[in-house]
């Protein structure tokens, strides 16, 4: 009882946590093709998508300097393979972790 509890907590988790990192790819993809065009800054929805975004691009340039190069600003790239590694990464680990509580039976502790 106790392993099927932990098994669909754990699914739930890495289900809740996949959409996550889905919606915010989507939200970098919008942010990537409103840097394209000169969009009106106080538009909601492009003040929703910066403040969204560009406080984690900013760090990520902040950490790694070398990613504007001539003036193109490879942050979002980068964010984007690190989002595509916590899905590939973080979530299969999480789901495999459930299927292992229910071939188990019971709660591993340690």
């Amino acid at each position: 009882m106790a392993g099927t509890v932990l098994r669909n907590f754990t699914l739930a988790l890495a289900g809740v946590l996949d959409g996550l990192l889905n919606v915010y790819s989507f939200v970098l993809l919008v942010a990537i093709l409103l840097s394209w065009v000169n969009p009106d800054p106080y538009n909601p929805v492009v003040r929703f998508v910066r403040s969204a975004t560009e406080p984690l691009l900013a760090r990520v340039r902040r950490w790694l300097p070398f990613v504007v190069i001539g003036g193109l600003d490879l942050s979002p790239l980068v964010v984007a393979i690190g989002l595509q590694f916590l899905r590939t990464f973080l979530v299969r680990t999480l789901a495999e972790l459930a299927y292992r509580f229910a071939a188990a039976g019971t709660v591993v502790v340690g």
